[in-house]
């Protein structure tokens, strides 16, 4: 729908007798795309985030002959370009003149707003929701979960299974001992670990018979659910209402840094309204410029679910 808002737009409202108006805002689900990534803000055109390698490890010296000099390189360059969005309405002066309901009007903002909100947490979540499409690529030419990372120096490495695979004890486990063995650019063991899980609503019930049980769910023995303990995810679960995936979950892990996931706000959200001269109506427009990506996609484990 476009166009200027009249007296036409909603006739009802220039009769007495309507008891409410409704949908025209709803409450929503609390903020979600802070959860998956880190704000930063900015005050330039774009942002870089530029890699570079550490050294390898030391090698053995024999009495009498020089030591080894290694070498650093500059990695893979991520830019994060900002990207403004906009939307406004128009109100015609002979609607707000002969509307009789104060509400109608009044809720116009919080609409608005309302889309503003949404708009942004559809952007982040289309991070995740394209995770594994070869068509949006990071920095390192590859999707956010891949198998084939490429290292600066050679070779790959995954943030995803060779096999997807849904939801389950056994999955998430194998995943924490995978993260848990990520390495540098140069095959040095890091400090990552897995903080917080994250899934789409479809996965609520099952996400919450793991990871409330205190044994080990769907089997009879008493051998203790580790992960229940919170130790190996102690952010616990997070479930994202704009996911699209079904069956698809991620894990965030802790990245030195912040240069994992990242939100850049460029210009907060404004709202602004005026009135045209020549047609006296009321045009009321919001703005904001942000932009969402990642840097390094160590910071995630994603699987797209079988």
């Amino acid at each position: 729908m476009s166009g200027v808002i009249t007296t036409a737009s909603h006739p009802k409202a220039l009769w007495p007798g309507v008891k409410q108006w409704w949908g025209q805002v709803y409450a929503e689900h609390p903020v979600e795309y802070t959860d998956l990534f880190d704000s930063e803000t900015s005050s330039q055109n774009y942002e870089e985030d530029v890699q570079l390698s550490g050294f390898g490890l030391a090698q053995v010296k024999t009495q009498g002959d020089a030591g080894t000099y290694d070498s650093e390189i500059q990695g893979f360059t991520t830019r994060y370009t900002h990207i403004a969005y906009s939307l406004g309405y128009i109100v015609t002066k002979e609607e707000l003149d002969d509307n009789l309901y104060e509400q109608v009007s009044r809720n116009r903002a919080a609409a608005l707003a309302m889309s503003f909100r949404q708009t942004k947490e559809n952007i982040a979540a289309n991070v995740y929701n394209r995770a594994f499409n070869g068509t949006y690529l990071g920095g390192d030419g590859v999707a956010l979960c891949s198998v084939s990372h490429p290292n600066v120096n050679g070779g790959t490495w995954a943030n995803k299974p060779s096999v997807d695979t849904d939801f389950s004890l056994a999955a998430l486990e194998d995943a924490v001992i995978a993260i848990s063995g990520f390495t540098n650019d140069r095959g040095l063991l890091i400090s990552v670990m897995p903080k917080s899980l994250h899934i789409p609503r479809q996965e609520i019930f099952n996400v919450q018979t793991v990871l409330g049980s205190e044994y080990r769910p769907g089997t009879g023995n008493n051998d203790i659910n580790v992960m229940a303990t919170g130790k190996y995810l102690p952010g616990g679960f997070k479930v994202n209402h704009y996911f699209t995936d079904s069956d698809a979950w991620f894990i965030r892990n802790t990245i030195p840094g912040r240069t994992g996931m990242k939100y850049y706000e460029r210009t907060p959200i404004s709202f602004e309204q005026d009135n045209d001269f020549d047609t006296k109506n009321l045009k009321v427009l919001g703005y904001e410029r942000y932009s969402f990506g990642w840097s390094d996609p160590k910071a995630v484990w994603g699987v797209a679910g079988s």
